[in-house]
């Protein structure tokens, strides 16, 4: 059984930013360049579809076969996920602990493992930074903030050389430049995101991020940052003042949604950790990704600015600058969330080929995972708690060589893409 978890834990138009570009002084940080600003407006990238009913209270239920899933298929992706290969001691195989399947707007499909319910707050790891970039689009929307101010604007600790030219849009795009280390178990000595979330960094995580130097200028290269995300929480703390702070994701997000499960960790100065500590149920994960199918309105009330769903659904333009190998090609960066766009020019393939182009997800460590599928208008929640995964790329070393024996994401999503009588 999964104990349960107190819900606010503390651990131990366009024109021109001018950001005071200049030379770089020998031994100084990189120099910040000339930015322009970002106007949201706009739709999404999706047809917005008519709703008869809002999840707040619950999910309706609806037959998979009335909502044009196909019975079998469904079948094949349940025999998949829970399938069993090993005892939960050596956690062999895909353990997945909880999977839910909402097709127009109606659960149609949930089952659950090991202890976990419909009502579990289940770990989400790196599913909380899309949750926590949805918090401060509701911050833009109250008129906090904007995503083209300066992290410093709201964190005074960010106000020091280099590290006061990021903007909110930098770091919720993942191209803050911050000098960073993602790195995890693998190398542990030499992580940042480690020392950030169990040593050095633990007691106030977005300071911790803020005294680092920067690598490259703000805004001209990507890189996956958990960092980014805690110093957009300490940018979010400033924005609604400590009072509000507190309550916020309840207030601003958990509550309007009916999220109820919901529980977020904060850091002993009270930061609530956006990179890693969110728990929630998988029906109440599927609740996030609703408003967002729902370009960001709920129950007929815009949660969310005009246009912040398009701006979360583009490509960080630091990803065209930046070299990917191919290690990295599963990663396409909106504002906090993955898509599936691929870059053609540099004959980058779109990572989940098997799924529609419009698909967009968010995904955490050990198998956590919502994925959205506009055109099908098909949400997929699953918890997993994975070990080992199926080889994916040719010459892979330390991967399960079947599919079927191990958690392989390129064929969960032809699983998914499956499930859709067309």
């Amino acid at each position: 059984m999964v104990a349960s978890v107190p819900r606010r834990v503390a651990l131990a138009g366009l024109g021109v930013v001018l950001l005071a570009p200049g030379l770089m002084a020998c031994g100084g940080p990189p120099s910040a360049v000339e930015r322009p600003q970002i106007a949201l407006g706009g739709p999404p990238p999706f047809a917005v579809k008519e709703r008869a009913g809002w999840p707040t209270a619950g999910w309706p239920v609806a037959p998979p076969e009335e909502v044009g899933i196909d019975p079998a298929a469904l079948r094949r992706l349940e025999d998949y996920l829970f399938a069993r290969h090993g005892d939960d001691a050596d956690r062999k195989g895909q353990r997945t602990n909880a999977f839910v399947l909402v097709k127009d707007g109606r659960l149609v499909f949930e089952r659950y493992a090991r202890g976990y319910t419909a009502e579990t707050p289940a770990l989400t790891w790196s599913v909380s930074k899309s949750v926590a970039g949805t918090l401060v689009g509701r911050a833009v929307h109250a008129g906090k903030m904007t995503v083209n101010d300066p992290v410093a604007r709201h964190y005074p600790p960010a106000d020091r050389p280099g590290i006061r030219d990021v903007l909110v849009t930098d770091v919720l795009r993942m191209s803050s430049g911050i000098d960073w280390n993602e790195a995890y178990e693998a190398s542990p000595i030499f992580s940042s995101v480690m020392a950030m979330l169990y040593t050095r960094g633990y007691a106030d995580m977005p300071a911790f991020v803020a005294s680092h130097d920067l690598a490259h200028p703000p805004g001209t290269h990507w890189s996956y940052s958990s960092g980014d995300t805690n110093l957009l929480m300490g940018a979010l703390r400033g924005a609604v003042g400590d009072e509000a702070y507190a309550e916020y994701p309840w207030t601003a997000l958990f509550e309007p949604l009916g999220m109820t499960s919901a529980r977020w960790e904060r850091d002993l100065a009270g930061n609530y950790v956006g990179s890693s500590y969110l728990y929630a149920s998988a029906r109440d994960l599927a609740k996030w990704a609703f408003l967002i199918l729902n370009d960001g309105v709920w129950e007929g009330q815009r949660l969310l600015p005009e246009g912040w769903v398009a701006y979360t659904l583009t490509m960080a333009p630091a990803y065209y600058t930046t070299a990917v190998p191919p290690i990295l090609y599963d990663e396409n960066p909106g504002a906090q969330v993955y898509l599936n766009l691929g870059d053609p020019e540099r004959g980058i393939p779109p990572p989940w080929p098997a799924a529609p182009p419009d698909t967009f997800g968010a995904q955490g460590h050990w198998g956590k995972s919502i994925y959205v599928f506009p055109s099908l208008d098909m949400i997929a929640v699953r918890l997993g708690d994975d070990r080992e995964y199926g080889c994916t790329q040719a010459g892979k070393e330390g991967c399960v060589a079947d599919r079927e024996q191990a958690f392989t994401k390129p064929y969960y999503f032809e699983l998914l893409a499956g499930l859709v009588q067309r």
